[in-house]
């Protein structure tokens, strides 16, 4: 079997921030141009700019154990070849309900998935083309926005080379799902790593598009373990409190956010990247309560996309992230499971596919060397899906939904006697221990293994639709 090359959470930092230089934010003075670059660039605000500094550290995004296949397998070849069950688009169309929405003509039309990645893709759009091409999909433009110098492509930098993983990963899972929804890719110039790095350009862009009315949806694949941030070992979240303005903005506008809920299961890597925290933790942006948090889980179909067992916890070359935060208490959409998170804001708060183990096809030809098809898996996977379908929601409520937790949180409340609510349990009795950390067990009803669990597409997006009204 290939080498596992691990990719989720964070991307590697930038020769310059691992040499510790000061970081700097673009300043959103410049409007977006009719190509999508966003022009002009400033010195950092003054809410970023006092942020301070953590060491970066190496880290990729996404997980894969097949890169640069001539063409897709079938499920039961990749079982036969590499011991893993792969599967395309159409497959999850079929395990998630989707086709009944497409027949009636909710596709994603008329509404906006913005993606936010350090560095992107340079053949983002071409990956795309293909990979739709493949399965039969109609591909969509996809609108690339630079957010302040994004350094000129280098196929041989390992950063950019995880980087360009984990934005084709969320382009081409968001349009699986939402094949005519418009795609908005945010290329930011400073890597996401762990504590503050990287986190002020991607707010600050992410607000900036808010303000600017682009964007229905926001997907983030990407996060930084709680403890990393500076002030936490004293009990000072401020560093964290001082991010949460683009999700605020967000509520403002009726823009729902999405978060990866993490691959680390109930713990997630330290400050330098050289291993795990030895006791339960949570990560940001998923922790936040402005967020909703998307776990993974693993599918077990066959090659019709038909299911051959429940979906399960995923815990295969990583665990869906999951716990309680230590930075927030919990938020008053979380009271009626105060049973399981306590006093904490618990994730995640819903579950997609993520195992690799079942996971993903995807094109990519950015790595010169390693142009084909490759399967990957991860949370990072299972936010850009979920992203999709808000956007169908949006769609078929004619509105952004905006901040989807109280409408997500009463649909479960009927859940366990009302299948329109289109919410399935994810209860078998795996969990997401991992590291030797002891996670959460998939029981009945919510817990932090999967959240409220998964979903049937046909009646959730329906459902979330028609909820999303009352609020």
């Amino acid at each position: 079997m290939p080498s596992v090359r691990r990719t989720w959470p964070r991307a590697a930092a930038t020769t310059a921030a691992a040499a510790g230089l000061a970081l700097t934010a673009v300043a959103a003075a410049a409007p977006v141009t009719a190509s999508g670059t966003v022009t002009g660039a400033g010195t950092a605000s003054a809410r970023t700019s006092a942020l301070p500094r953590t060491a970066a550290r190496p880290a990729f995004a996404g997980h894969q154990l097949v890169r640069a296949v001539g063409s897709p397998l079938s499920t039961e070849e990749c079982r036969t070849k590499w011991k893993i069950a792969c599967y395309t688009p159409l497959q999850y169309r079929q395990a998630y309900d989707l086709n009944p929405l497409y027949k009636a003509g909710i596709t994603g039309k008329g509404r906006t998935i913005v993606i936010v990645d350090s560095f992107g893709s340079p053949t983002v759009q071409h990956d795309l083309d293909v990979y739709s091409k493949q399965f039969g999909i109609p591909s969509s433009k996809v609108q690339v926005v630079k957010w302040g110098n994004v350094p000129k492509w280098d196929p041989k930098n390992a950063d950019m080379l995880g980087w360009a993983g984990e934005t084709t990963l969320d382009v081409e899972m968001a349009h699986a799902v939402a094949p005519d929804a418009k795609i908005v890719l945010v290329e930011t110039a400073v890597a996401e790593t762990e504590g503050v790095t990287g986190l002020p350009e991607m707010m600050d862009a992410e607000k900036y598009l808010i303000d600017h009315g682009i964007g229905d949806v926001i997907t983030q694949s990407f996060g930084a373990t709680e403890n990393t941030f500076p002030g936490f070992d004293k009990g000072d979240f401020s560093s964290i409190r001082k991010l949460r303005y683009a999700f605020e903005d967000a509520a403002r506008n009726h823009v729902t956010v999405l978060a990866s809920s993490g691959d680390g299961g109930a713990t997630d890597n330290t400050a330098d990247g050289s291993g795990y925290y030895h006791e339960r933790v949570n990560s940001w942006p998923s922790s936040d309560p402005l967020v909703t948090s998307v776990g993974g889980t693993q599918l077990h179909l066959d090659d019709a996309g038909r299911r051959t067992a429940p979906e399960s916890v995923y815990n295969d070359n990583g665990a869906g992230g999951g716990g309680q935060s230590h930075v927030f208490t919990r938020p008053a959409f979380q009271n009626g499971v105060k049973n399981v998170v306590g006093e904490r804001r618990g994730t995640p708060d819903i579950s997609m596919a993520a195992a690799v183990d079942g996971g993903a096809w995807l094109y990519s030809s950015y790595d010169p060397a390693a142009t084909g098809w490759d399967v990957s898996g991860g949370t990072s996977e299972s936010s850009p899906l979920f992203s999709g379908i808000v956007a169908l929601a949006d769609q078929a409520a004619g509105k952004r939904l905006g901040d989807i937790h109280e409408a997500l949180y009463r649909l479960y409340g009927r859940s366990a006697y009302d299948r329109t609510t289109g919410i399935v349990d994810v209860n078998d009795g795996t969990n997401n221990s991992y590291e030797g950390v002891t996670g959460y067990t998939a029981v009945n009803g919510y817990d932090m293994a999967t959240g409220v669990g998964t979903l049937d597409a046909a009646r959730f997006v329906t459902a979330l639709a028609r909820e999303g009204h009352r609020g």
